[in-house]
C-alpha cells in the first residue's frame, strides 16, 4: 500500500515537473462578440468607395464617398457622408449627391472634390462617367455642383468639360479642386491619360470656378496607365503628391507645388492588392491624414483577394527628417482604448520563454515556437517591440481555441522584407508566395516597434512610424486566439501591451 502511494506521488510530481516545463498549454477561450464598426465604418449592405475629404472651420472632418453595392443598377455610385471630429467614431448624413440620368453625363460618379470659395459657396468638383459616350465626346468628364449646406448639392451642368485634345477621352477623371494663394487662383488636378505619356496628373486654372484653362501636366512618371485620385498638400518645406493605381496608394515628392515631383525609392505606405487605396488627404486640428478605404474580401475569407470599396480607414501621415512620409494609427485613438488588459502568455508550442511582459521563442526546424496570449478582444490596440533573427519569419498567429486549433500567420518577414497575410498557416510560409503585402526594411534597426488596431475582422498593423498592412483576418475573430510565433527562427516580442475600450 505504501509503495503505491509512492508512485502515485511520484507519478503526480512528474506531471507537474513536465508542465513547469513547457508542456503544450492554451489560456481558456474568453467569450466573444463582434461590435460595431466605429474605427472603420461602412454603410449597412453597401461599402464605401473613394473618400474625398473636407475640413470645415469649426474642425470637423467631412468625408464625401462614393456609395458601393453588390446590386448596382445602370446609375450607380451617388455620393454619401460620414463626418467626424476625432476619427474614433463617424456621423452618417447619408446621400448628398445623387446621380444622373442615362442621357446624363453622369448615370454614374466618380471622385471629386469639396471646397469652399472665397464668398463662402461651397462647391463639389466630381467625376462624369457615361459608358454611352456622351455622344462622342468620352466616357468621363469634369462636373459641378454647389452648395450653402454642404448636405443639399445643386448640380451646375452649363460648367461640365472634356478631356483636351491628345488625351483619352475615356479616362479623365478625380478632379482635385483647392485655392492658391501665391497664383491668386484655382487650381484643379485631374486623373489623365495622355497619347505619348501614359499616365498624368494634369493641371489647370481658374480665377472663377466655372471656367477652366489647361496648364499641361504637373506629374508624368510614365510608369502607371492612370494616376487615379490625385491629391497634392504641404508638409513642412515639402509638397507632397499622393495617387492610386495598380490596387495600390503611392506619393512622390517635391521642394515645389509646381514640381518636378520625384517618388521616394519605396513609395508605398501599405499593402498592394486594394487593402488601402484612392486615399486622399486632409489636416485636422493640425495633423494630416491619409483617408481612404479597405477593400471587402474576395469570394473566399481570408485569401488575401480583395475587391474594389469595403471600409473608411484613415492613417495619421508621419514626415521623417528625410522628408520621406510614413504612417501610424491616429494618436486620438489613445481616447478609446483606455483600458489595459492584465499580460498573459503561455507557451503553446516549441521553444518559449515568458518573463514579466517579454516573450522569447525559438523556432527549431519544421516546429514553429508559439505562445499564446489569450482569446482575442472584438476591438483592441496590441503593441510590442520586436527582434527577429536576420532573415527569419515570426509575426502573431491567430486559432488555437477550443474550436479551432489551427493558426494562420500575419507574418513579418524579414527574409523578404516583407509584412504579410492572407490566410496561410505558419507550416506553409516557407511554401507560399505572399498574395498582398507590404515592404519593409528589417534591417534598418534592431528593435522594430510594432502596433495591431483591430476590430471584428479588420487588422492593420503599424511598424516603426513608417509602414502600415491593412487587412481582413475573419479567423481572427469569433473567438480565436492571439499568439506570438517565430517560425524556423528566434524572436523577441518585448513590451507587450493590450488596450480595449473602457467598459460602460
Amino acid at each position: 500500500m505504501q509503495r503505491h502511494r509512492f508512485w502515485l506521488a511520484a507519478l503526480s510530481l512528474f506531471t507537474l515537473l513536465i508542465t513547469a516545463c513547457g508542456a503544450p498549454a492554451s489560456l481558456p477561450d474568453e467569450p466573444y462578440e463582434a461590435v460595431e464598426h466605429k474605427l472603420y465604418p461602412a454603410p449597412q449592405d453597401a461599402y464605401v468607395g473613394d473618400t474625398m475629404p473636407f475640413v470645415t472651420d469649426d474642425g470637423t472632418l467631412e468625408l464625401y464617398y462614393l456609395y458601393e453595392t453588390d446590386h448596382n443598377g445602370q446609375g450607380y455610385h451617388p455620393v454619401y457622408k460620414y463626418t467626424t471630429t476625432d476619427l474614433c467614431s463617424y456621423e452618417d448624413h447619408g446621400k448628398v449627391l445623387d446621380f444622373g440620368l442615362m442621357s446624363d453625363p453622369d448615370p454614374a460618379i466618380g471622385t471629386g472634390s469639396v471646397l469652399q470659395d472665397q464668398d463662402g459657396l461651397y462647391h463639389l468638383f466630381y467625376t462624369g462617367h457615361n459608358d454611352a459616350g456622351n455622344g462622342g465626346k468620352g466616357k468621363e468628364c469634369v462636373m459641378h455642383a454647389t452648395s450653402t449646406d454642404r448636405e443639399s448639392w445643386t448640380k451646375v451642368p452649363e460648367d461640365t468639360f472634356f478631356a483636351p485634345e491628345g488625351y483619352s477621352t475615356d479616362d479623365f477623371r478625380d478632379p482635385e479642386v483647392f485655392w492658391v494663394e501665391e497664383d491668386q487662383c484655382y487650381w484643379m488636378l485631374i486623373a489623365a491619360r495622355e497619347d505619348s505619356l501614359g499616365g498624368v496628373v494634369a493641371k489647370y486654372t481658374s480665377f472663377d470656378l466655372k471656367s477652366w484653362e489647361f496648364q499641361g501636366p504637373i506629374y508624368a512618371p510614365r510608369e502607371q496607365y492612370m494616376l487615379e485620385c490625385p491629391d497634392l498638400f504641404r508638409m513642412g518645406d515639402t509638397y507632397y503628391l499622393t495617387y492610386s493605381w495598380d490596387c495600390v496608394t503611392y506619393y512622390a515628392m517635391s521642394d515645389s507645388m509646381n514640381g518636378p515631383f520625384e517618388a521616394p525609392a519605396n513609395n508605398v505606405l501599405d499593402g498592394t492588392g486594394f487593402v488601402f487605396y484612392a486615399a486622399k488627404t486632409a489636416e485636422l486640428d493640425g495633423t494630416r491624414y491619409l483617408c481612404g478605404w479597405i477593400g471587402r474580401a474576395g469570394l473566399t475569407s481570408d485569401s488575401g483577394i480583395y475587391q474594389w470599396a469595403g471600409n473608411m480607414l484613415n492613417h495619421e501621415l508621419v514626415q521623417h527628417e528625410d522628408g520621406t512620409l510614413g504612417v501610424r494609427a491616429p494618436q486620438t485613438f489613445a481616447s478609446v482604448f483606455t483600458q489595459e488588459k492584465p499580460f498573459q502568455a503561455v507557451k503553446r508550442q516549441g521553444s518559449v520563454k515568458v518573463k514579466d511582459t517579454t516573450i522569447t521563442l525559438k523556432g527549431q526546424g519544421d516546429t514553429p515556437a508559439i505562445a499564446d496570449m489569450g482569446t482575442r478582444a472584438p476591438t483592441m490596440i496590441l503593441e510590442c517591440d520586436v527582434k527577429i533573427d536576420e532573415g527569419g519569419r515570426a509575426g502573431f498567429a491567430f486559432g488555437g481555441s477550443e474550436t479551432d486549433e489551427t493558426y494562420t500567420a500575419l507574418c513579418l518577414d524579414a527574409g523578404r522584407g516583407q509584412l504579410h497575410y492572407e490566410g496561410y498557416q505558419i507550416a506553409d510560409l516557407a511554401q507560399m508566395d505572399p498574395q498582398v503585402y507590404t515592404t519593409f526594411d528589417f534591417s534598418s534597426a534592431e528593435t522594430h516597434h510594432v502596433t495591431l488596431v483591430c476590430e471584428n475582422e479588420i487588422v492593420v498593423t503599424y511598424i516603426d512610424d513608417t509602414k502600415a498592412l491593412s487587412t481582413r483576418i475573419n479567423h481572427s475573430t469569433g473567438g480565436a486566439h492571439i499568439c506570438v510565433f517565430a517560425d524556423g527562427c528566434g524572436a523577441e516580442f518585448g513590451n507587450v501591451t493590450m488596450r480595449l475600450p473602457e467598459k460602460g
